[in-house]
């Protein structure tokens, strides 16, 4: 995939800190929010998921902020699948202005749980490319 998956969004007054910046934990809302976009735009939507038995579980993130949002700014967040083995599947999204300054970086680690069984699905990138109605958005090779 050339260009990765965006959602622009616009902070919110309420969604400010103390400081007149956007709360960090709204950062992980932004992030969490376009996570599940991408994967509607691939065809994954909670009811693909849901009617497969499967849902999506965020193991790890770790969060690199580099510049401040106030209230008003918009910030286009990225997803990409950009790596990962077996059961795992690494995520990079990036937070950055409209015109391209670094806000934040994020690097995930997701998996698809087996709702039935409670354990990860072995091989999430060949589930996903089964399930997706648009595969080639995810990026994944197959």
């Amino acid at each position: 995939m050339e260009t990765p998956f965006s959602v622009r969004i616009r902070t919110r007054g309420y969604e400010l800190d103390q400081q007149g910046h956007l709360n960090q934990a709204v950062y992980t809302q932004y992030a969490e929010h376009a996570r599940w976009r991408f994967l509607d735009a691939a065809g994954l939507t909670p009811e693909v998921l849901r009617a497969a038995g499967l849902g999506p579980a965020l193991l790890k993130c770790a969060i690199r902020y580099q510049r401040e949002l106030r209230g008003g700014d918009e910030v286009d967040v990225t997803c990409a699948l950009t790596g990962g083995q077996g059961r795992l599947v690494e995520l990079t999204q990036h937070f950055r202005t409209p015109d391209g300054v670094a806000v934040a970086r994020f690097e995930n680690v997701i998996g698809l749980l087996d709702l039935t069984t409670r354990r990860l699905v072995a091989d999430p990138r060949a589930t996903m490319r089964q399930l997706a109605k648009q595969p080639d958005l995810l990026g994944l090779d197959g």
